[in-house]
């Protein structure tokens, strides 16, 4: 007996030093950064486009179905329905610009810009744009529209003025006028 209580105290006295030696647990923190990096954009028509962005639809002018003896043909810029929409970033003052389209000088009538036969090339009906319902104010080849920088959704109108022309022949004419938003 006399040896298992000192294998007693010597097993004790060596968990007790165990548990003295095993290392204490201490929560570790750290920190998680998060960022955002917001560049100045514009949604146009319901498009949410970065600065920078291609690809924008502005929208379409239908001067509607005429005959070809037609002497002047009214259409209005619209977007699924709707007037142009445009809203950009706060401080931004947006201009819109607007290129001669692909047929500029073409044509014989009272417009800047001409559509060209879908079939027979060569063949035009010339068109202006405008920035007032009463046709008063021409977009000129190049010319710009600048809306205020409220960052505010705002309706840009845009008309549009077709002339007749003799000799016009029956069928779609069509043109594309590029339109950049400088911001």
């Amino acid at each position: 007996m006399r040896h298992i209580i000192p294998r007693r105290v010597a097993l004790g006295a060596t968990l007790f030093a165990a548990f003295l030696a095993a290392p204490a647990h201490a929560d570790i923190t750290g920190t998680v950064d998060a960022t955002i990096t917001l560049e100045a954009g514009c949604v146009i028509n319901g498009q949410n486009l970065d600065d920078g962005a291609s690809g924008a639809d502005f929208g379409t002018i239908d001067f509607g179905v005429h005959n070809t003896l037609f002497t002047q043909a009214d259409g209005e810029l619209s977007s699924g329905g709707a007037a142009l929409s445009i809203q950009c970033s706060p401080g931004i003052t947006p201009v819109l610009h607007f290129d001669a389209g692909e047929n500029d000088g073409e044509g014989v009538g009272g417009g800047l810009r001409a559509m060209e036969h879908s079939v027979t090339p060569g063949q035009f009906v010339t068109y202006n744009l405008y920035s007032d319902a009463g046709r008063t104010n021409v977009i000129a080849i190049g010319g710009t529209i600048t809306l205020p920088s409220t960052g505010a959704v705002q309706s840009v109108p845009v008309y549009g003025s077709a002339f007749g022309a003799p000799g016009l022949i029956a069928g779609t004419y069509g043109d594309v006028v590029t339109v950049v938003l400088e911001l």
